[in-house]
């Protein structure tokens, strides 16, 4: 059979004119929006911090790959939507990337191996011993010698978030939540949800605001509250240690509602308000109120609430009586009563806006993990749950660095309150041409980029 060399495309004329394809344009890249994300890093030095989280136990002698240079190339793809190691087999080749992760080299000439020429950044197979390396290499182990310490990394994103802040604030909100990463194939640590109807991990996560504190990859087959409370201990110490005089409020649904969180709280004067699961005797004890919300559902046809609260203890669950919040509302078809359980006092924080704006505020950590996906931290196809985690952990630096470009360089611009993938697709995604000299690294962006005035402010902002 004739073998055809495709070399050029032919499309559809414009008004007489041919219009010819080629791929001939050059060194090109589709995201030179990344240099601002190096820039935040400069400002922050998350990389460089999360980075001395790592042992490195190879030869120095024998390295091209430093393990800052891995784990940045690695984080900056993720920031900017490559989501697998299969796609650094075509990343290690753009110039671009190698310019972020302070390559010298960035045109790959001096690479050792013929077959690496031209390539300066480390391909999929290096970056996946990376994540493999078990805890304590052994002595015969000829690749995977790369170990990560994560208690360190735990103690970092609580320390980017302190850093966050010129002056202690006098009170902060912290939310817990888990949700599922479905898995399919036999990864450790798989079993089947219920609830979520798949086989999958439960990871916890811990947020403040914006801020991501903790998290932690778990298998599925525990509570969803399970190891939240060391790790709170472990926030709240390194928190107050920083802010010995922060007021601390924890904040989470009904599948965080147990007497040991609740008990550990009251002692360590944390306050905290958690969903609380509706059964007989709450509906019982809130049946006039229920009965007030109805009347006035049928006399003006609109939703209605009526706000109750009263003390309460179970059987053998509670070590004590604690404070509930009832909301009785009724809705068009159904009644919709709702709970929680608090530690702070009426004085404080009446019934209404104990529920209607401190407890359903927390439907905004709802957007923080969606942003954790859109950073591909569902991403758990490693065989062993310690690889998944580091993914996991790579996906919440990403994160981090976005939150940094976002608080650092987007305030004040049509993005400030853009989330992740926003951020990724108007500003980070930008065609430019690489033009390397002896003396100078030449990146002509886009003329008819869109969003030009945004990226001068933000480098501006950057510089600052």
């Amino acid at each position: 059979m004739t073998k055809c060399i495709q070399s050029g495309f032919e499309f559809h004329p414009l008004a007489g004119r041919r219009i010819t394809a080629k791929f001939d344009g050059g060194t090109i890249t589709s995201d030179a929006g990344g240099l601002l994300l190096r820039q935040t890093e400069r400002r922050t030095g998350i990389l460089k911090r999360f980075s001395a989280c790592f042992r490195d136990h190879r030869r120095a002698d024998r390295i091209e790959h430093r393990v800052e240079e891995l784990i940045a190339q690695r984080v900056y793809a993720l920031a900017l939507g490559y989501e697998d190691l299969n796609d650094h087999d075509q990343l290690r080749a753009d110039p671009l990337l190698a310019v972020m992760v302070d390559k010298r080299d960035c045109e790959g000439k001096q690479r050792k191996q013929e077959r690496d020429q031209g390539k300066p950044q480390a391909g999929k197979s290096t970056l996946n011993r990376l994540e493999l390396t078990a805890g304590v290499p052994g002595a015969k182990e000829r690749y995977k010698k790369i170990v990560a310490d994560t208690e360190s990394m735990d103690r970092l994103l609580v320390q980017v978030f302190l850093e966050a802040h010129t002056s202690p604030p006098q009170e902060i909100v912290l939310d817990l939540d888990a949700t599922d990463i479905p898995l399919h194939g036999h990864q450790e640590g798989r079993f089947f949800h219920g609830f979520y109807g798949d086989y999958c991990y439960l990871p916890l996560y811990i947020f403040c605001g914006d801020h991501l504190l903790c998290a932690r990859q778990r298998s599925s087959n525990i509570d969803a509250s399970a190891g939240s409370l060391e790790e709170v201990a472990r926030i709240v110490a390194q928190i107050r240690q920083a802010w010995p005089e922060v007021h601390i409020i924890l904040r989470a649904d009904s599948g965080f509602c147990r007497d040991s969180l609740m008990s550990w709280c009251e002692e360590n004067q944390v306050d905290y308000v958690f969903g609380f699961a509706r059964n007989e005797r709450l509906r019982q004890l809130i049946a006039p109120q229920m009965e007030q919300a109805a009347a006035r559902h049928a006399q003006t046809g609109q939703p209605a609430r009526v706000f109750a609260e009263f003390s309460y203890e179970t059987r053998d669950s509670w070590s004590r009586s604690r404070r509930v919040v009832a909301k009785a509302e009724q809705l068009a078809g159904k009644a919709n009563p709702r709970y929680v359980v608090t530690s702070m006092a009426a004085e404080q924080w009446p019934s209404q806006p104990l529920y209607e704006q401190l407890y359903c505020a927390r439907g905004d950590m709802e957007n923080r993990i969606k942003e954790q996906l859109s950073l591909f931290s569902d991403r758990a196809s490693a065989e062993i749950l310690k690889a998944n985690q580091l993914r996991l952990y790579l996906s919440s630096v990403a994160y981090l660095l976005m939150c940094a470009l976002r608080r650092l360089g987007l305030q004040g611009t049509e993005l400030a309150a853009a989330q992740c993938i926003t951020i990724r697709q108007k500003l980070l995604k930008v065609g430019a041409q690489i033009r390397v000299s002896v003396r100078r690294v030449w990146i002509s962006l886009a003329s008819s980029f869109p969003a030009q005035a945004v990226f001068k402010r933000v480098y501006a902002n950057l510089l600052c």
